[in-house]
């Protein structure tokens, strides 16, 4: 029992790992970093400090704005649809770097493997569409769409691709005959 639940944690904490190392790589800074629970206390305290940075660094507010909405989302989807291990924990992680022309958001959750497919189709569905399929999407889920037993309805991938203005990308690793570990990787422009 132990080993699965070392290797779940093990799986995710390797990702999280990778891509500091290649934002490292690539003359990222990072902002924020952080490997485990997202707690209330770490929902609210994620995005304010990363606002802060970011005046810091002199960005205007719009794209302040743009990334408080994107970390928002996606620390609500961790919380609200991130599967737990056998231990019931929630492994998860938060990356936020920065370089001259770009901030770089990746979000990291397990998910159940039956919702794999499902979740690679619906990104690239997303990812398919211009700014204004993507606004037709949201409207058309808005007005039609299901909505999953945890009460998401698919308006959060929506959401982070109009905010960020460039795809979403994304990486599901296995960990297990149950559960992946599922990374999303946000791109966004400081000009």
């Amino acid at each position: 029992m132990d080993k699965e639940i070392n290797n779940v944690a093990k799986v995710c904490f390797s990702r999280c790992s990778a891509i500091k190392d290649i934002y490292k790589k690539n003359d990222y800074s990072i902002l924020f970093s952080h490997f485990g629970e997202l707690s209330v206390d770490n929902m609210n305290h994620i995005p304010i400090n990363t606002e802060k940075a970011m005046l810091v660094s002199g960005d205007k507010k719009a794209t302040i704005k743009r990334i408080f909405n994107i970390l928002i989302e996606g620390l609500q989807n961790i919380r609200l649809h991130g599967e737990k291990d056998v231990d019931g924990n929630q492994v998860s992680f938060v990356n936020i770097a920065k370089e001259e022309l770009h901030y770089k958001i990746s979000l990291g959750n397990l998910i159940n493997n039956e919702y794999t497919n499902t979740i690679s189709n619906r990104i690239d569905e997303i990812n398919l569409a211009d700014q204004d399929g993507q606004k037709r999407m949201y409207v058309d889920i808005l007005t039609n769409g299901e909505i999953s037993k945890k009460g998401g309805a698919g308006l959060g991938f929506i959401t982070m691709a109009m905010k960020s203005k460039n795809k979403l990308n994304f990486y599901i690793d296995k960990v297990d005959n149950s559960l992946s570990c599922f990374t999303l990787d946000i791109l966004i422009d400081r000009k």
